[in-house]
């Protein structure tokens, strides 16, 4: 996991090298002309749909579901896909759930498009159209690598669809702000995850997708339960289970959101709670804010660092979680 963390600054910079199939894969889209976009993934590759799914209505003014693949495996029943964008993101391509939703989606009438590291999978051979992303061999079961250059990749694509010039010159400089990034020491939040019973982190707006996958690899590798919220959510009902043992991450780019995660964060300290802030000018150690779309994608590099020195702590191995195989297959 340590060194598919530190890896993922030079597989950045191998998957932005295949520049032309962004422009490519947006014309394709154009053509298409979809209504609706539909994210299909499980786990960490579910949790790049939920960044995705801010970027496509934030960016693109285009509605976005969820996938719900039990739909079309367990209830035998296949939705109405005309005038749709299917992105179905998967590390290993080999769930049969998700293999069985690309193929309904695309026989029904949506353009697909697989996001995975294995270009052979059959995810990949059941779509239109294939975006590798280029990882390389990832062992380690908790994905770190992939669901970064997933984020990346769906990132890039959407700045290429929008004509957004800023974002595709943001797109290019992550990279170096990965390789920045691995020297951010996030161990005073590690430090007290070694006995936490349990964690929450929270984040809005783009940082959301990225605060729900910590949020996963926090219960994979350290084994408490840890739950990932919009910091608005958050103080509709799950305040109420924070307390002094139970640490907060807040992830705060610097956008419209940042408010509302500021007005968390007073909340929370006034209380007395155990929080650390993300970004800004306070809080947890930072390279300093750049694009507000990819700034969240960047912190996952700090945040698994602490994780996985935080599970070896606790005696832990983090390259292989208990239960848990590379390739999980659902159906």
């Amino acid at each position: 996991m340590a060194q598919e963390i530190a890896d993922v600054s030079e597989a950045a910079k191998r998957l932005l090298a295949t520049d032309e199939i962004f422009d490519r894969f947006a014309d394709a889209i154009r053509d298409k002309a979809p209504r609706i976009a539909v994210m299909c993934g499980r786990g960490s590759s579910g949790h790049v749909g939920v960044y995705l799914r801010y970027l496509f209505e934030a960016r693109l003014g285009m509605l976005v579901s969820a996938a719900a693949p039990s739909v079309v495996t367990a209830y035998q029943r296949a939705p109405d896909m005309r005038d749709a964008l299917f992105l179905v993101v998967s590390q290993s391509g080999h769930s049969p759930d998700l293999i069985a939703a690309t193929q309904s989606a695309r026989s029904l009438g949506a353009l697909t498009i697989a996001i995975v590291n294995d270009e052979n999978s059959p995810v990949a051979a059941a779509s239109d159209l294939v975006l590798p992303i280029l990882a390389g061999p990832e062992r380690a079961v908790a994905a770190t690598k992939t669901v970064i250059l997933s984020m990346l990749a769906g990132a890039r694509l959407v700045a290429a669809l929008a004509r957004d010039r800023a974002l595709s010159d943001a797109v290019q400089r992550v990279p170096g702000r990965l390789a920045e990034a691995q020297e951010v020491d996030w161990s005073f939040w590690g430090q007290h995850l070694v006995r936490a019973p349990a964690a929450f982190v929270a984040a809005r707006g783009y940082g959301f997708g990225p605060a729900r996958e910590i949020a996963l690899k926090l219960s994979e590798t350290l084994r408490i339960p840890a739950l990932g919220y919009s910091s608005a959510e958050l103080r509709h009902g799950p305040r109420a289970a924070i307390n002094s043992k139970t640490p907060v991450l807040l992830l705060r780019q610097q956008d419209e959101a940042g408010a509302t995660v500021d007005e968390l964060v007073r909340e929370l300290i006034n209380r007395g709670e155990p929080v650390f802030v993300a970004g800004g000018k306070s809080g947890l150690p930072w390279i300093g804010d750049d694009h507000p779309i990819l700034d969240p994608v960047v912190m996952l590099v700090p945040a698994y660092r602490a994780i996985e020195e935080a599970a070896r702590k606790r005696g832990f191995d983090p390259d292989n979680p208990p239960h848990l195989t590379k390739v999980t297959r659902t159906l």
